[in-house]
């Protein structure tokens, strides 16, 4: 039988979204192939949004209220860029800093929350 797979992306700090998306994807698919399904989530979980610790409390929990189900826990680009600024990554070649980057990114984007 094949298994249902859900993906699931760019929830970047909003767990009202995240909780509903959640509530509808119970409801819409049967509830045994819900318990048994592979769901991966993409990547970009923090930024944007006012929620990011909520969000990401929502995905530690998963595997705990959801045993029988396969998660995916993929790295996005905002994932990626956080762990470069807090220095969790080695430097660039190019002695560049991340968090030069970082600052300039934040200021450039239109933010939500």
């Amino acid at each position: 039988m094949a298994r249902v797979v859900c993906c699931i992306g760019d929830t970047h700090g909003h767990i009202t979204k995240l909780q509903n998306l959640w509530h509808n994807l119970e409801k819409e698919i049967d509830p045994s192939e819900f318990q048994s399904a592979t769901v991966i989530f993409l990547g970009d979980y923090c930024d944007r949004g006012p929620n990011t610790h909520q969000v990401i409390d929502f995905l530690i929990q998963l595997p705990f209220r959801y045993p029988n189900q396969k998660h995916v826990f993929l790295s996005g680009n905002h994932e990626f860029a956080f762990a470069a600024f807090l220095g969790l990554l080695p430097p660039p070649p190019d002695g560049s800093k991340f968090s030069d980057a970082w600052k300039e990114f934040e200021a450039s984007e239109d933010r939500e929350g």
